[in-house]
């Protein structure tokens, strides 16, 4: 798998296999259905449906800590494209995540308000370091090889992750079968430290051996001119049609692949399916996930990225379509044999989708200023990313019906998809 890969790319690759552990047991599973609990308990007698409610500030949350990344990541792009400010910026954010989901371990669950601050720290520390993390890619590849290498960071993070939410998993499973001397509240709390210590463990190959090589050379008032570069670099947007093309339409469909990331396990408890059968779905989802990934690279050297993009984006609206009829009306039986469907589908294309996007870009942007496109390319996606946890939560507020706010998400494949199609090939690049 390794083959004719640098120790850079590698090193590169493992950050992926570091941080995917936060993704997987923190974004998507753990964390969400310990907040659910918590918050669902706290707002009993209090609201009419505490679930459905408890989605709702679970959603806003995540809107909250994309919001905050979106004010900041064009400015910390910007400024990142001075040499020797990358690797700093990187290592702010990534022992800020680290340490803040460590700390999630002893906040009282009676706190849920608390965890929730805490929890949005924490992702803002995740997303905060793959800004400069993807930002790296033109630091370590060549253009062509950055579809392979991006592939299999992606490919390593979802057979990565799997180790540490089985290990998670089995605290949980156990504790809520009544097998383990400790409760299900500090089977959480475990799984939020063997998280940071995953993270920041296998987070010493990149931070040993990457490097910057692209950048501008550092000059007085750094923060002021980065300011002024950042105006220039929008007023001179036009002359960069290509880019903001795809900007565009990365900000529509990766808005829909990050809120069902977000929601999944939420969504799933809220229909009726049991923690034990969630954890168990999404496990054997990073298992589909992990050769999908290296699928979807090797069909882009095939049939180029803008055609495996597409199908990655088709996958997705099929995926909606599958969440909108997953109504709680219907048996438990019939709605867990849907999230199956929808989960496996769900494998087949979100590492390839994300990988190929981060690629694509890495090779349209210019070098020296990658960081601050990549801070551009963070903003449209992380903005969009408010739009679409928003979006569930008011309507299944409104409706009642948390399968309606899923399949409202399909809105945003389709428009992406419409604009995506004016992006040029990258075969004529």
């Amino acid at each position: 798998m390794f083959k004719n890969l640098s120790k850079k790319e590698i090193s590169w690759m493992f950050y992926d296999w570091a941080n995917s552990a936060y993704t997987m047991v923190v974004t998507s599973t753990i964390m969400s259905l310990y907040f659910l609990s918590s918050a669902g308990a706290a707002l009993t007698g209090k609201v009419a449906d505490p679930a459905v409610t408890a989605n709702a500030y679970w959603g806003f949350a995540n809107s909250a800590a994309t919001l905050v990344l979106v004010l900041l990541s064009p400015i910390l792009g910007t400024m990142a494209d001075y040499k020797g400010k990358k690797k700093q910026m990187f290592q702010t954010f990534l022992f800020t995540g680290v340490i803040f989901t460590a700390l999630l371990a002893f906040i009282p669950s009676n706190q849920w308000m608390l965890l929730l601050i805490a929890y949005v720290i924490t992702a803002i520390g995740f997303a905060g370091s793959n800004i400069f993390y993807d930002a790296f890619l033109v630091d370590v590849s060549e253009d062509d090889n950055m579809d392979r290498v991006s592939s299999l960071g992606f490919a390593l993070g979802y057979i990565g992750s799997t180790i540490p939410f089985i290990i998670c998993m089995v605290f949980v499973v156990l504790a809520t079968l009544g097998k383990a001397p400790f409760s299900v509240e500090t089977a959480y709390k475990i799984s939020f430290i063997i998280t940071a210590l995953w993270w920041i463990g296998f987070s010493i190959p990149i931070l040993r051996d990457v490097h910057q090589v692209y950048g501008i050379e550092p000059e007085p008032h750094f923060v002021r001119n980065s300011f002024r570069r950042l105006g220039q670099t929008l007023k001179e947007i036009r002359k960069h049609r290509h880019i903001f093309t795809f900007l565009l339409a990365y900000f529509f469909y990766i808005d829909g692949v990050d809120t069902i990331i977000k929601m999944a396990t939420a969504y799933g408890s809220t229909i009726g399916i049991g923690s034990i059968m969630l954890l168990l779905i999404l496990l054997v989802t990073q298992f589909v996930a992990f050769p999908f990934a290296i699928i979807y690279g090797k069909l882009a050297e095939k049939f180029g990225t803008k055609r495996t993009l597409n199908m990655g984006i088709l996958t997705y609206c099929v995926i909606c379509i599958v969440a909108f009829f997953m109504s709680p009306e219907r048996d438990t039986k019939t709605l867990t044999i849907m999230f199956w469907v929808l989960a496996m589908l769900v494998g087949t294309a979100q590492g390839g989708i994300q990988a190929l996007s981060r690629s694509y870009f890495g090779r349209i942007v210019p070098k020296n200023q990658a960081n601050e496109f990549f801070g551009f390319y963070n903003i449209f996606g992380k903005f969009a990313a408010i739009l679409g946890p928003i979006l569930f939560g008011w309507i299944s507020l409104a409706t009642g019906k948390a399968n309606y706010g899923v399949g409202s998400i399909i809105i945003l494949f389709i428009v992406g998809s419409i604009i995506f199609h004016f992006v040029p090939d990258d075969r004529e690049l």
